[in-house]
């Protein structure tokens, strides 16, 4: 349909409209989901109750995994000088409460018998730890608990998809009239994407009863907009990506799975870190080397990034349960993991990924140790390390030689920062417009250099929302860890949210000349299909830490 006969000056009101519409919209979106998942949030009513029996004094006991010992850092903490400083765990498991002992000097004792791995405790049953006594008790059992206040009432997910929706059908209207011509080309891709939406929305709330859907709401608004960027760039390109993105929504509901069960993934933490290697070694032998790293793997029409999906076996080789946790073998086994991955990612010349799992390790080993001069000598040994590198990779310190000196190379080393800089401030607050922009004919414009992209087409302002949702994913992820039913989701959500963040940095700053250029994605926007389908997997992380996302099932056992 040929648009002649409307005035040109009120399409160009319209797309002027609609592109302030957006980001205002993604604003509001993001701003009900975070605020509905502070609001939604388990309240820290006691699961059970100690008694101590020589005082009578009630403990609370607030989580699945509980550490109970003389040291203040505790869950529970024994005034006892008898008792260890960590002394004992004690957690809950599908089969019931189970207490394990920590290799105290004392022991720890169920009903005067010694506790040798795990012992199952039952309500009225007395663990006794140095001269300690504690009678495991029901809350009903125990009238004097103070009343908790009530929970507020969290924004309904219907709303908060509708909203999305409706940012996605604006998004689609730019694309239609960017061109001058009404075409439904564009609309066909984010159609698709809607109904997979909802697709989602409708398993999870109305067959699976799950009462939060906000993480999936703002990955799928990310998404969103990342396709329409496609769109507008190579409409080819977008069927990818959305292939990418389905794949990505069955791996994160598989994940979600694999994940309710914490005995089935502490069972398969060592089969995961052996694929790891083997997928490695995979890499090293048929990838094919693309912009200097071989990185890549060719299988027939599909390329696939090996190293996108380490990520998630990086996380669950690194977390544990809170028994295991405080082993010095088992961090000594996450340690030397790491450094084969380490290694790998350096004989494949991804730097960018090494960096990423540098910071997923350090975030896990602080997580795991509470040690500061534990990540002091690992950072001392990533800069030795390093070090060498820029002395043997001359390449690599070729990137160091143009950073913050880009304007100096504009024709060759610099040339995309240098695109990235001027096309971005042309966008200004609400941008040229879908399609419209210069830097979709630089290289990588819709991988590496998408946070350009986003300024120079959609503006600034939507620009800075999207990494500003990504950095509240790690807040919440850090701020929702006290409260997870486990130490293993505690962890893994913190490094999953951290891993996000830090590659959304280093696309943005990279582009921008903040940092050296690295080539990583922007999670959730960038084109690249590995990489969708392994920052899904990451989101199942955080969603695995929230209490309200196994409380249904729980309900209907």
């Amino acid at each position: 349909m040929d648009l002649s006969s409307l005035s040109s000056d009120f399409i160009s009101v319209l797309l002027f409209v609609f592109r302030i519409a957006v980001p205002i919209l993604c604003t509001v979106v993001a701003c009900r989901c975070f605020t509905s998942m502070r609001l939604g949030k388990r309240r820290e009513e006691p699961v059970v109750v100690l008694e101590d029996m020589a005082t009578h004094k009630v403990i609370p006991v607030l989580y699945w995994e509980n550490s109970l010992g003389r040291s203040r850092s505790c869950d529970v903490v024994l005034q006892d000088p008898t008792a260890s400083r960590a002394h004992a765990v004690l957690m809950r498991r599908e089969s019931g409460w189970l207490i394990t002992d920590t290799n105290s000097k004392a022991g720890t004792f169920v009903n005067g018998k010694k506790v040798k791995e795990k012992a199952p405790v039952l309500p009225g049953d007395v663990i006794a730890m140095g001269s300690t006594a504690l009678m495991l008790k029901r809350t009903s059992e125990v009238a004097a608990l103070p009343p908790q206040p009530p929970t507020r009432r969290a924004a309904p997910p219907s709303g908060l998809m509708a909203t999305v929706m409706l940012t996605q059908i604006l998004l689609g209207l730019q694309l239609c009239l960017a061109s001058g011509k009404i075409s439904a080309a564009p609309l066909v891709p984010l159609g698709i994407l809607m109904l997979v939406e909802w697709a989602l929305y409708l398993y999870s709330i109305k067959i699976l009863h799950h009462v939060s859907f906000e993480l999936e709401t703002i990955a799928f608004l990310l998404c969103g907009i990342g396709l329409a960027m496609q769109a507008g760039t190579n409409l080819k390109n977008t069927y990818t990506q959305l292939a990418a993105i389905v794949i990505g929504v069955l791996f994160f509901r598989f994940m979600i799975w694999f994940l309710g069960d914490m005995d089935r993934v502490m069972r398969w933490r060592v089969k995961i870190g052996i694929l790891a290697v083997l997928l490695f070694a995979a890499n090293l032998l048929l990838a094919r080397e693309r912009n200097g790293a071989r990185n890549w793997i060719v299988l027939g029409p599909v390329t696939v990034q090996p190293s996108e999906f380490i990520k998630i076996a990086f996380i669950i080789v690194g977390t544990s349960t809170l028994d295991r946790l405080q082993t010095y073998k088992n961090l000594t086994g996450f340690i030397g993991f790491s450094a084969i991955c380490m290694g790998a990612l350096f004989f494949m010349r991804d730097f960018g990924s090494a960096c990423i799992f540098f910071v997923t390790f350090l975030i896990i080993a602080f997580m795991r140790s509470g040690s500061v001069r534990t990540i002091s000598l690992a950072c001392a040994v990533a800069g030795f390390g390093a070090f060498l590198i820029l002395k043997i990779k001359p390449y690599v310190a070729q990137r160091f030689d143009v950073w913050r000196h880009v304007w100096e190379h504009p024709g060759d080393a610099g040339y995309q920062q240098v695109r990235v800089l001027s096309y971005a401030a042309s966008g200004g607050l609400f941008g040229v417009g879908l399609g419209k922009g210069c830097l979709k004919s630089v290289f990588a414009s819709t991988s590496d250099l998408a946070f350009g992209m986003l300024c120079e087409e959609m503006g600034l302002v939507l620009a800075v929302t999207v990494i500003l949702i990504l950095a509240f994913l790690a807040l919440y992820a850090r701020s929702d860890a006290t409260r997870s039913r486990s130490t293993l989701y505690s962890i893994s959500a913190c490094a999953a949210g951290g891993l996000l963040l830090f590659q959304a940095c280093l696309n943005v700053f990279g582009a921008t000349d903040v940092l050296p250029m690295t080539g990583v994605t922007l999670p959730f926007v960038s084109l690249g299909g590995s990489s969708m389908v392994a920052v899904w997997g990451l989101l199942a992380f955080i969603k695995a830490s929230d209490e309200r996302t196994y409380a249904a099932r729980r309900r209907r056992r």
